[in-house]
């Protein structure tokens, strides 16, 4: 497998679930500030026509685009992993649910604040709502390590690399005792330090 991915973006996730995963892999960095040209002279649209990464090329050439659909297949391709419950239970669908609330909710949200056009009257509201989130997560979080319980799951990834984003736009996790618990024990783990 092939992950085309930048550094820092949301594809960051798929990187680190790759690393958790014990699957092999191969890593191409994007560079999403110049032409978005690849290191074999192709560009991203040749790749993902959307222009975006993450995208995950298959061993038999074949593409999956989309976090929420690229993480689930990592975790499918090493069950012994633990980076998603078996397929059919309902810890699997509340899997589903955090990825996509990380996803519709979460990186929608703080990602608008990448925006350089953003108004500077929006940037109040876009930080209310994601304050929102933090604390609705944080309390999530206060009798558990990670978002499923006690096991590191591909959406522990994902929201690990949302809220990397958030300091630099002033958010404070002192608001969020254990939000800030949290991502300081996911920075820690030997996938995240050597992605």
């Amino acid at each position: 497998m092939k992950l085309y991915t930048h550094p820092g973006s949301c594809s960051s996730a798929a990187h680190i679930s790759l690393a958790e995963s014990g699957l092999d892999f191969e890593i191409i960095k994007v560079d999403l500030k110049s032409d978005r040209k690849l290191p074999d002279g192709r560009h991203l649209n040749d790749v993902n026509p959307k222009g975006y990464v993450p995208a995950l090329e298959l061993d038999d050439g074949e593409y999956l685009t989309e976090n929420v659909a690229i993480l689930q297949y990592i975790a499918d391709q090493s069950p012994d992993s633990g980076l998603a419950p078996a397929y059919g239970t309902i810890e699997r669908y509340h899997l589903q649910s955090w990825l996509g609330y990380i996803n519709s909710e979460v990186h929608k949200t703080i990602g608008a604040m990448f925006n350089p056009t953003l108004p500077e009257e929006m940037k109040g509201p876009v930080l209310e709502k994601n304050g929102a989130q933090l604390s609705y997560i944080d309390g999530h979080l206060a009798d558990k390590d990670f978002l499923m319980g006690d096991k590191f799951t591909v959406a522990d990834a994902y929201l690990f690399i949302t809220l990397s984003w958030m300091p630099g736009f002033g958010v404070d996790f002192a608001n969020y005792p254990n939000v800030a618990a949290y991502e300081a024990r996911i920075a820690e783990r030997e996938s995240v330090k050597h992605r």
